[in-house]
């Protein structure tokens, strides 16, 4: 379990992590969200001990990463996946890693194995692509066996197979009881591999959530119908209170169910074509919760002056 108390970072005259407090508990994955220098990756840095916090206090499993004896047995995290030393091979460079914590080689075979880079084990890791290197971070991630895994951006470079790979992989980790910490921009992959949401915006926690609780809350939803009796149909979902747009034979309602809608139309004797409720995405809910907390805002296409 990672639990974060109030953590916070200083550079300079800068606030990257303003006084962050969560829990990250076994069992699940957790999604770790935030545009763009919303201070994920030090928040993440801080979790392993890269950065020192001004000032809080995280601990992992009840203890700080730095005082682990073998930190690649406590926690496997992937921050920066071409860290690595471009004229090593792919399994010199786990061999390394092992041997530093007491790691049986054979563990190395092992996740060379589950990340498919055994037939490019003996190729200088220069030459890897950005997706071949991605496996090898993780990789590194996994070697010891770690009950916690902090992986940042994992599927960056990933091919849509590698993708679903990492999504399977985070997901059997988390039901084996390991403590799962995801960071990801995707976010129709975190919808699909995320069962809890930590939404940070400007240094600061802007959501707390499980995945569905955060969509319910965040995102908008309306029941659609289509019906030959249009008019007839808006006005009655406008006297019980809906708000109803129209466009041709097609309604958007919002304020009333399907159940609602579909009773009144039966009741009224007006036929319905098609009837069904549209929930926005997490990434629209995400949009809409961090709109103001964007520190690097591109102006939309009209915007741009020619």
């Amino acid at each position: 379990m990672i639990v974060a108390s109030r953590l916070t970072k200083r550079y300079g005259e800068r606030l990257a992590v303003d006084s962050v407090s969560f829990t990250v508990r076994p069992g699940r994955v957790t999604g770790f969200l935030g545009p763009n220098g919303a201070g994920k990756s030090t928040t993440m840095r801080m979790v392993i001990g890269l950065d020192r916090p001004t000032s809080g206090t995280v601990t992992v499993d009840g203890a700080r990463y730095a005082d682990s004896p073998a930190p690649l047995r406590a926690v496997g995290a992937l921050l920066e996946a071409r860290a690595l030393h471009p004229g090593r091979t792919a399994r010199a460079h786990l061999r390394w890693m092992a041997a530093s914590n007491a790691i049986p080689r054979a563990r190395v075979e092992e996740v060379l194995g589950l990340v498919g880079l055994e037939a490019v084990a003996d190729q200088r890791v220069g030459r890897f692509s950005l997706g071949m290197g991605q496996r090898l971070g993780i990789a590194a991630a996994l070697l010891g066996d770690p009950p916690v895994v902090v992986l940042d951006e994992p599927v960056n470079g990933l091919d849509p197979e590698g993708i679903r790979w990492v999504r399977t992989l985070a997901r059997d980790l988390a039901a084996e009881g390991r403590t799962v910490l995801v960071s990801s921009h995707l976010m129709a992959e975190m919808a699909l591999t995320a069962d809890h949401l930590v939404v940070i915006g400007r240094g600061r926690v802007l959501a707390d959530c499980s995945t569905a609780e955060f969509i319910a809350e965040h995102a908008a939803s309306f029941v659609t119908v289509r019906t030959p009796q249009p008019a007839q149909l808006a006005e009655l979902l406008r006297r019980s209170g809906a708000d109803v747009t129209c466009d041709g034979d097609e309604l958007r309602v919002q304020g009333a169910d399907t159940v609602t809608t579909g009773e009144l139309a039966a009741g009224a004797g007006v036929v319905l074509h098609e009837l069904g409720l549209v929930t926005s995405s997490l990434e629209e809910a995400f949009m809409t919760l961090t709109a103001g907390s964007v520190e690097y805002a591109a102006a939309r296409p009209a915007e741009v002056t020619r």
